[in-house]
């Protein structure tokens, strides 16, 4: 029981937040964080946080195919065995997982712009401290560390998210994949030049320049508006709006900025709640099974290429002299990629903007479940028509459709999460959507570059199932986000 103490000091507590949460004069008129985001509009404004936060796409795209161009070198540097290499992918995906909760619930809490921040140091520090990894166990566990800083990059695309007008949305976020593919097809083209002449040593620490530069250009965008309000900083998010208004050349909305403070930040519980409950644990199937197809479809493209694997059997290692037969009968083999592999890379990688203005049409015409629901279903599909014995241009033609369809998978997946959940659990929300994420990421490697050099049927059959799995789970899902306000609460 309260003391009168207690008491007295809890009545001046209720009376100071009487007093902050000032009722405007009666006539006056009021306008909310959604109706002047959407009475601005879009324009300059939007462009250039379209490009500063869909850089982040660049690095984490770069951060993440690495170990994929990689792989052959420290296998050969250190003689791993398949295990070992899946590892290291593995690994990446733990640290991602751990630190995507975390710091979901720490941007909630305190801004999605310091947390961007806070990961983008990290995941740079931890990079470059890779390259000079003197064994295997210290590259496993500094390149976690590296997927720890990742996992809150996700913050740029909340931040993207909460600025862009409705009806934008649906344009404007799947086309962040450009710069997916742009680190994709960067770290591909500097390993193509640089694994062979000064090593993979020094790709690392070219790969994580981007990364460091892009941290000072953060400084141009501002802390999101919904976050301060939400949060009771309505200051803040005024003066955040006015700036908007004022680079995009529009007028703010009449009257006083007024929202109810949440007195409660996004917790875990609340994900959980009857309220999201069905919600959540469709969207935590369909982030498993995603990212499970993604990585599968990207190692496996890497493995075929190593062990040049056709019709669902290994070929023997290349022989380069009498005198090597130990080393090429040894599991710890040593295949590096010739210019054809990273040709190969290039095209499959290319196919992740092949279907990009389809699926963008097709989030914004049929919405985001259906939409989803074709995509997820047409991968199974071609994961299964990877079994037909075919040449290598039709096994790259297989590569390619595969690449574009998980990509349209991940852009839908992404705007529904950041649609379906309110502002005060929105990156709880997509941190754990997240870190369920790379559990399927985790098990990828130990499919694509362990089972699959056994029996090239039975994983490809696996990942198709999975994929069907997540169809009916996104068709089913229970709301859909196709044109509706972000909310609140």
């Amino acid at each position: 029981m309260a003391t009168a103490p207690e008491e007295a000091e809890n009545a001046v507590v209720l009376g100071e937040i009487h007093m902050n949460r000032k009722e405007p004069p009666e006539g006056k008129k009021t306008f909310t964080v959604e109706e002047a985001v959407e009475t601005i509009g879009f324009g300059r404004f939007h462009i250039m946080l379209f490009l500063i936060m869909g850089s982040t796409g660049v690095v984490e795209a770069m951060e993440i195919m690495l170990i994929a161009v990689v792989s052959p070198f420290i296998r050969c540097e250190w003689q791993l065995q398949d295990w070992q290499v899946a590892l290291v992918t593995t690994m990446v995906f733990f640290g991602y997982m751990v630190f995507s909760i975390v710091l979901g619930l720490l941007a909630d809490r305190y801004g999605r712009r310091k947390i961007l921040l806070l990961s983008f140091l990290w995941a740079a520090y931890f990079s470059l401290l890779t390259s000079f990894a003197p064994s295997y166990i210290w590259f496993v566990f500094l390149r976690a560390m590296v997927g720890g800083g990742v996992s809150g990059h996700a913050q740029g695309l909340i931040i993207k998210t909460e600025f862009l007008p409705t009806k934008y949305r649906g344009y404007m976020l799947p086309l962040s994949q450009v710069f997916w593919l742009a680190g994709s097809l960067l770290i591909i083209g500097l390993a193509s030049v640089m694994n062979p002449t000064i090593g993979w040593r020094w790709l690392i620490r070219i790969a994580s320049i981007p990364g460091i530069l892009l941290i000072l250009v953060f400084q141009f965008i501002p802390e999101s508006a919904r976050y301060n309000m939400s949060t009771g900083n309505v200051a803040a998010a005024l003066a955040t709006l006015q700036r908007v208004a004022k680079v995009n050349g529009a007028a703010m909305p009449d009257g006083l900025l007024r929202e109810p403070v949440k007195e409660r930040r996004g917790r875990f519980k609340d994900l959980i709640h009857p309220k999201y409950l069905r919600t959540t644990l469709q969207i935590w199937i369909i982030w498993l099974g995603i990212a499970f197809a993604y990585y599968g479809v990207i190692l496996a493209s890497a493995e075929l290429l190593e062990r040049d694997l056709v019709c669902g059997s290994a070929a023997p290692p290349a022989q380069h002299s009498s005198g090597d037969s130990e080393e090429s009968h040894s599991p710890c083999h040593c295949h590096f990629f010739g210019p054809a592999a990273y040709q190969t890379m290039i095209i499959s990688t290319a196919g992740e903007i092949a279907l990009n203005p389809l699926n963008i049409l097709c989030i914004n015409v049929l919405g985001r479940r259906l939409s989803l629901c074709i995509t997820m279903g047409c991968t199974a599909l071609f994961f299964l028509l990877l079994n037909i014995c075919t040449s290598s241009a039709g096994t790259t033609g297989f590569l390619f459709m595969l690449r574009a369809l998980v990509s349209a998978n991940f852009n839908t997946t992404y705007i529904y999460t950041a649609e379906v959940y309110p502002t005060t659990m929105r990156a709880l929300g997509m941190g754990t959507s997240g870190s369920l994420c790379r559990i399927g990421a985790m098990v990828a490697p130990f499919i694509a570059q362990v089972l699959m050099s056994t029996s090239f049927t039975g994983a490809s059959c696996l990942f198709s199932s999975v994929c069907v799995v997540c169809a009916i789970s996104a068709v089913t899902l229970p709301t859909e986000t196709k044109g509706r306000a972000l909310p609140v609460c």
